[in-house]
């Protein structure tokens, strides 16, 4: 019997790194896993996973985020983890750049956490998890400008989505790696 028997976990980015390691070690543990990635090739290693389903998506398409919303029953844990890091000072970072980041690592949660958070309010509870970056509002980071700033709206998206649904029954917290 794992630690997450029953839960039903949603993750973006599951296709490789942080999120592929999460996938499966959610699995391991019993949950119920929604993989989900951009990139159908490499999505295809879980596969093989028990307890893991994947999904196509592109989590900066809000069409494509309800559609996988529709299809879901419960969610018990929402983990974003889709993002990019561009690498450059603010004059190394052309609008396209700022964009981009912008759009992949912050836009995207909120698309993810204003599409699944009434399932989540509707089942009086639920865990949203956030990936961030020490390289943020934490701590300036030499080439990271865009990424850093888009790290720290990570932040701040999270504080107030706690604060707003901690009575609810709704968690979020985000995780901030690095040294």
């Amino acid at each position: 019997m794992g630690r997450l028997d029953g839960k039903v976990i949603l993750l973006s980015a599951a296709a490789q790194g942080i999120g592929h390691a999460a996938a499966i070690a959610f699995a391991k543990e019993g949950a119920k896993v929604i993989a989900t990635d951009i990139n159908e090739e490499k999505l295809k290693s879980l596969e093989s996973y028990e307890g893991i389903q994947t999904r196509v998506l592109d989590v900066t398409k809000k069409e494509q985020i309800e559609k996988l919303c529709q299809e879901i029953d419960r969610i018990d844990v929402l983990f974003n983890v889709a993002g990019f890091v561009h690498h450059g000072t603010i004059l190394d970072c052309e609008e396209a750049d700022w964009d981009f980041t912008m759009n992949l690592n912050v836009r995207s949660m909120y698309l993810m956490i204003k599409t699944f958070l009434p399932k989540m309010l509707a089942q009086k509870s639920g865990n949203i998890i956030n990936m961030s970056s020490v390289a943020s509002s934490i701590k300036g980071v030499v080439n990271r400008c865009v990424y850093s700033t888009s790290k720290a709206a990570v932040i701040g998206l999270t504080k107030s989505v706690a604060a707003d649904f901690i009575e609810q029954g709704i968690r979020c917290n985000c995780i901030c790696p690095g040294e």
